[in-house]
């Protein structure tokens, strides 16, 4: 329990310091970094041709950020199809699953997304130089810009009657150079300092007790490992992601890369407060995040923490440890599943399809909301605040007015682009999810489990791809041409459709000018719009998804 409370006081207490550095970094004041970071940022410029006094429209914002997410992606998925021929380790006896072109064009978008969906077992389909030039790159790149995108969309709400939004060269500049590369940097050497491998060597080999040979794999693990959890990418080096002892070997490690997934998209909350002049109105927001994340957590320490039906009778002891690490327990485990799902790093550390069915619905209602909790980096500010303006909305139609947000009035086109935004996770992941479930290749991915657990597996899988999040139901066999397609779809309507419409709205409230605040105007920093948008939260995803969670999580529950 100790550890629920110091992570979500950490979280909070961060948040400011975290926060204002933040708003300071992107809105170009001076930090104590420039000495050393200036000089660098100027040659890059240099070297790129950007003008960064230029700034954008939000199209042109849109266009660069699109068109250097498929530069990333291109390069990734043609180093994957070449990796056989690339120089460094393992050797290829160990690489026992090919790399197709369907699995190397899912990946390339899953890493360009920061999704890391992985159908694979990375130390048995990865060369050490993919794993580094390759995927633990783009966790840099892509990370950056989401932190990029985010900043933007901050940038709209905070401006008035202007036609540009930033410049997402500069953004993505100063993400890399002033947040990504020197928290990654500090981060990994903690990681080696408790165990974390960072070579080049062979394979392992030893002769266990009971004769048979074991191959113990490892690497440049520590370079992969940090930044999947601070950019929000997720994924992991090993098969076994964060249960694995190379990738994450103590409780201590566990409990800092959680908080490296979190503090930064929490902390935006603030930036959002600090940028646009409304800083008790990003706190409101927080608090939302914090009361989520408590309830959930709640909900899936009880699930995991009683005896498991299937025990009754047997005069047995304890909670639910199927699928979990004894060094870290029910609590370590169930800390990281919520804060993973709630984020969009699938960073994993226990087994989730060996949870409880109500363990299970929690982690995928996190991930069918639409990273409202923290959220990824960039990414999770921009959806808390499209369901606020649902919620603000809502409040105008029972007032009769026109509703507004920290002086900005949601208009005809602003309820447009929201509601499309909101409608996107329900149209594509249940979509997808008939579609798997009426198919014969669909349901040919279901090897283990059928019925109703089956169906879960199958609807985690694409909420999963859709949050841009990674993690899954390893009883789920995702290695086959229709599942990566399908997921490789998800993730591009994940980052990119949400994110094309984020901006969209950006712009609409940029050109907007700031309206006074009256009597009729529903205060953006009050208690009473906090109950709205948590309500609001409920409700749409009641809505949308309630019927699925009932053919999933919420069947087998009671069938047991």
């Amino acid at each position: 329990m100790t550890q629920y409370i110091v992570l979500i006081a950490l979280v909070v207490g961060l948040a400011r310091p975290v926060g204002v550095f933040l708003a300071r970094v992107f809105e170009g004041e001076p930090t104590v970094f420039d000495p050393i970071l200036r000089p660098v940022e100027r040659l890059l410029y240099r070297a790129f041709r950007v003008r960064p006094a230029q700034e954008m429209s939000p199209r042109a914002y849109t266009i660069a950020f699109l068109m250097f997410s498929a530069v990333g992606t291109a390069v990734l998925l043609v180093l994957l199809l070449l990796q056989r021929w690339l120089p460094g380790g393992p050797d290829a006896r160990y690489l026992t699953t090919p790399m197709t072109l369907d699995l190397a064009l899912n990946t390339a978008i899953s890493f360009s997304t920061t999704t890391t969906w992985q159908a694979y077992a990375g130390e048995a389909t990865m060369l050490y130089f993919a794993q580094v030039v390759g995927l633990a790159a783009q966790n840099f790149l892509a990370g950056a810009a989401g932190l990029a995108v985010g900043i933007a969309f901050i940038r709209g709400l905070s401006r008035d009657n202007s036609k540009t939004i930033g410049n997402f060269w500069v953004d993505l500049v100063r993400a890399l150079l002033w947040v990504l590369l020197p928290l990654a940097l500090l981060g990994s050497l903690v990681m080696v300092w408790q165990g974390v491998p960072l070579n080049a060597a062979p394979y392992a080999e030893a002769r266990t007790m009971e004769g048979p040979l074991q191959t113990i794999a490892q690497g440049p693990v520590a370079a992969l490992e940090f930044i999947k959890n601070l950019g929000t990418n997720g994924g992991g080096f090993f098969n076994a992601n964060g249960a694995h002892p190379y990738a994450n070997p103590t409780p201590f490690t566990n409990f800092l890369v959680l908080l490296a997934i979190a503090v930064l998209p929490a902390s935006m909350t603030v930036t959002f407060g600090r940028m646009t002049g409304r800083r008790r109105a990003g706190w409101a927001l927080l608090v939302v995040m914090v009361v989520l994340f408590t309830g959930g957590l709640a909900v899936c320490h009880i699930a995991e923490a009683a005896t498991p039906s299937q025990l009754a009778g047997l005069n047995l002891a304890g909670g639910n440890m199927e699928g979990k690490e004894v060094r870290f327990g029910i609590e370590g485990s169930v800390l990281a599943a919520l804060v993973t799902s709630n984020g969009a790093t699938g960073s994993y550390n226990s087994m989730h399809d060996s949870y409880q069915p109500l363990g299970v619905l929690v982690l995928l209602v996190n991930m069918l909301l639409g990273e409202v909790v923290f959220g990824g980096l960039g990414t999770g500010i921009y959806s808390m605040i499209m369901i606020a303006l649902v919620a603000v909305f809502l409040g105008g139609l029972m007032v009769g007015r026109t509703p507004e947000y920290i002086g900005k009035k949601v208009g005809p086109q602003e309820t447009k682009i929201v509601a499309l935004y909101t409608l996107m996770t329900p149209l594509v992941v249940l979509l997808l999810t008939a579609l798997a479930v009426a198919t014969d290749p669909g349901k040919a991915g279901l090897t283990t489990n059928h019925g109703a657990h089956g169906f879960t597996e199958i609807l985690f899988a694409y909420a999963s791809s859709m949050a841009n999040n990674g993690q899954n139901m390893a009883g789920l066999s995702a290695n086959t041409v229709f599942y990566n397609v399908t997921t490789a779809v998800a993730m591009l309507a994940g980052r990119f459709g949400l994110a094309a419409l984020a901006l969209a709205l950006a712009g609409s409230f940029a050109a907007q000018r700031r309206w006074p605040t009256t009597s009729g105007t529903l205060p953006s920093d009050s208690p009473m719009l906090g109950a709205f948008v948590l309500g609001t939260i409920v409700l749409v995803g009641a809505l949308c998804f309630l019927p699925a969670l009932v053919l999933g999580p919420v069947a087998e529950w009671l069938q047991r």
